[in-house]
C-alpha cells in the first residue's frame, strides 16, 4: 500500500494498488495480462507531493509548496474527472499546467482546469499553438481518422467535446499556452525545481521534464508503455531518431521516478535505464537497417518485408505492439527520407483503383471470382494477399452486395488477426464500409 502523508486533505482516499511496486512486478515477470494501461480517472500518491491521475492520458501532479504543477490535462471527456480527483487530494489549486504536446487528450481537458481551477500559467512548446491551427484547418480530417483509429470501439475519444453533431477535434475553449519553451528552460515552482527539454518524438512540439533534486522525470508520450508510436498511417511525420536520442539523454540522468502519460510510472534507477534504452535501441536498429537498405538502393516494397524486431524486445510489456507497430515505423522511416514514392514505377503515376480493378476482374471472369478467391486465401490465413484481392472487387463492383459481403468478412477476420489498435481500426473501417453497401444493396 502506498504511503499516506499528512499534507493532504481529508477527502483524499488513496489508491489502493502501489503503481512503483505494480511495474516493477510487471516488468521483472513480463507478465503482459496484468493491466499497465488503465483510465480509472482514479488518483494515486506515487511519492511526497508527487501523484498520478490515471485516465485516457493521465495527468501528473507535484505539489511545489506554493500550489500544484500539473503536467497534461487529459481528455475533455475525463478532464471533469480528473480534475475531481485532484481536488480531492489537495486543496491547493494548480497554478501551472504543462502540455507535453499538443495531443487532444493531452489537451482537451484544459477546460475543465480552468474552471475547477480559475487563471493558470499554460507551459507549452513553441509548436503548441501551430498543432492547434492545424488542428482547426483540418478539423473533419482529424475527426475521421481518429473515429477509425480507433475502429468505432471509442469513437467518443475521436474527438474533443464527446461527440456532437458537428464535432470539434479538440474543443474551441482548449487553453493556448501563455508560457512558450523553445529548446528547453528552467523554473522555479515554489520550493522545486522543474527543467523543461524539448525534443521531437511522436510529435514535433514534446516537452519532458525532469526534477534534479527529486530525480523525478516526466516524459510524456516518450513512453507509452507499448511499441513507441512512430509510425501512425494516418497522422503526420514522427521522428524516431530524434525519439531513441531523447531516451537516451534521460536514461544518462538516472531518474528514480519516471512518469509517463500512458502506463505505470516506473521506479528505480536501473530498471528506469532498462526501459529506456531498450526502447531506443529497439528504434535505433530498426532506423538503422531501413537506411542501410535505402542505401543500398531497395525499394520499400522490399525494405518492408525484410527488417524486423527482435520478437524477444517486443515481447517486453513496455515494447509489445499493441498500438503502433514496427512496420508502420519503417514506413514512416522511407517517408522522412525517401519522400512518398515507394519505388514501383506503376505507382508514381498510377491507373485510377477503379480502373485497374475493373481490367483484373474481367480478366478473372468477373469481381466475384476475384472476392471467392479473396475469401479462400483469408482462410489459409493469408490476408495480405486476400486483402489485395477484395479490394480489387470492391472497386470493381461497387455496388454488389455478395462482393460487399465477402469483403466485409474478410476485414472482419483480418481485424481479428492483427495485433496493433491501429491496424485494427483501419480494417475495421473497411468491414464497416463494405458492410453497409452489403446490407443496403441486399436489402
Amino acid at each position: 500500500m502506498p504511503a499516506v502523508y499528512p499534507r493532504r486533505v481529508g477527502r483524499y482516499v488513496p489508491n489502493m494498488d502501489d503503481l512503483l511496486g505494480l511495474s516493477a512486478s510487471i516488468i521483472a515477470s513480463g507478465d503482459v495480462d496484468k493491466p499497465f494501461n488503465r483510465m480509472t480517472n482514479e488518483l494515486s500518491e506515487v511519492a511526497d507531493g508527487l501523484a498520478v491521475v490515471e485516465s485516457f492520458s493521465h495527468s501528473v501532479v507535484v505539489d511545489t509548496g506554493d500550489g500544484l504543477v500539473a503536467f497534461d490535462a487529459s481528455h475533455a471527456n475525463t478532464g471533469e474527472a480528473v480534475t475531481s480527483a485532484i481536488a480531492g487530494w489537495s486543496s491547493d489549486p494548480v497554478r501551472h499546467l504543462i502540455y507535453t504536446h499538443g495531443h487532444a487528450d493531452h489537451v482537451g481537458g484544459s477546460c475543465a482546469f480552468h474552471a475547477a481551477f480559475g487563471d493558470m500559467t499554460v507551459v507549452g512548446h513553441e509548436n503548441v499553438s501551430r498543432r492547434f491551427e492545424r488542428y482547426r484547418d483540418t478539423n473533419d480530417w482529424n475527426v475521421l481518422i481518429n473515429a477509425r483509429q480507433f475502429g468505432g470501439v471509442r469513437a467518443d475519444f475521436a474527438m474533443g467535446d464527446g461527440g456532437d453533431a458537428a464535432p470539434n477535434f479538440i474543443p474551441p475553449e482548449t487553453l493556448e499556452p501563455n508560457h512558450v519553451v523553445g529548446a528547453g528552460e528552467v523554473l522555479t515552482l515554489g520550493d522545486k525545481t522543474l527543467e523543461l527539454h524539448h525534443a521531437r518524438g511522436e510529435t514535433d512540439d514534446h516537452l519532458w521534464g525532469w526534477m534534479p533534486d527529486e530525480k523525478w522525470m516526466f516524459v510524456g508520450d516518450f513512453v507509452i508503455w507499448n511499441f513507441p508510436n512512430a509510425g501512425n498511417p494516418q497522422k503526420v511525420q514522427r521522428f524516431p531518431i530524434e525519439w531513441a536520442a531523447a531516451l537516451r539523454d534521460m536514461a544518462s540522468r538516472r531518474p528514480e521516478v519516471l512518469l509517463p502519460a500512458h502506463g505505470l510510472p516506473i521506479g528505480g534507477a536501473d530498471r528506469i535505464e532498462m526501459v529506456l534504452t531498450d526502447i531506443a535501441g529497439a528504434l535505433e536498429t530498426l532506423v538503422a537497417e531501413v537506411v542501410e537498405m535505402m542505401n543500398a538502393g531497395e525499394v520499400l516494397d522490399t525494405i518492408i518485408h525484410s527488417v524486423t524486431v527482435d520478437p524477444d524486445l517486443l515481447a517486453k510489456p513496455y515494447l509489445q505492439p499493441l498500438y503502433d507497430e514496427p512496420e508502420f515505423v519503417i514506413r514512416n522511416v522511407w517517408r522522412q527520407f525517401g519522400g512518398w514514392w515507394d519505388g514501383a514505377p506503376s505507382r508514381l503515376k498510377p491507373s485510377p483503383d477503379a480502373a485497374l480493378a475493373t481490367e483484373l476482374a474481367s480478366l478473372a471472369g468477373g469481381a466475384a471470382n476475384v472476392a471467392n478467391r479473396a475469401a479462400a486465401l483469408a482462410a489459409s490465413g493469408d490476408f495480405r494477399l486476400a486483402s489485395h484481392l477484395v479490394d480489387l472487387a470492391g472497386w470493381a463492383a461497387p455496388d454488389d452486395a455478395v462482393v460487399h459481403g465477402i469483403r466485409a468478412e474478410v476485414y472482419r477476420e483480418r481485424r481479428r488477426a492483427e495485433s496493433s489498435l491501429m491496424a485494427k481500426g483501419i480494417f475495421a473501417g473497411a468491414m464497416r464500409e463494405s458492410k453497409a453497401i452489403a446490407d443496403e444493396e441486399g436489402a
